[in-house]
């Protein structure tokens, strides 16, 4: 089984900054592109940050020089590194990748989310 488990979200004041983490674990044979999204209350989700398996990052317009999405494909995990955080960085921070964890392919997986507030 297949997990996506995240780690370091809280409660930061305006102008502070978090590191976020995700570990994939279980049985699988590789990742491919791994990113963070966010949800705010009566919003819909949105992508923040993606990277390649060889490193290649995009981000929203919101973030950029702000956060900074980087991987440890030895460990298989993906940071977030945000700074200069704003209230409305306030939402759950969800992980995604696609993982193969059986030899007929990739699968898209989410991690169960992590909240962080930013308090003005």
């Amino acid at each position: 089984q297949v997990q996506l488990v995240e780690s370091g979200g809280g409660l930061v004041q305006a102008g502070g900054s978090l590191r976020l983490s995700c570990a994939a674990s279980g049985r699988f044979f590789s990742i491919n592109n791994m990113a963070w999204y966010r949800q705010a209350p009566g919003k819909q989700r949105d992508l923040v940050a993606a990277i390649s398996s060889g490193g290649r990052t995009n981000y929203a317009d919101s973030v950029k020089g702000r956060f900074t999405i980087s991987r440890d494909n030895a460990k298989n995990t993906v940071y977030l590194q945000m700074n200069s955080l704003q209230p409305e960085d306030t939402a759950v921070y969800y992980c995604n990748a696609d993982i193969m964890a059986t030899i007929r392919g990739f699968s898209n997986y989410w991690g169960q989310g992590t909240q962080v507030t930013v308090s003005s």
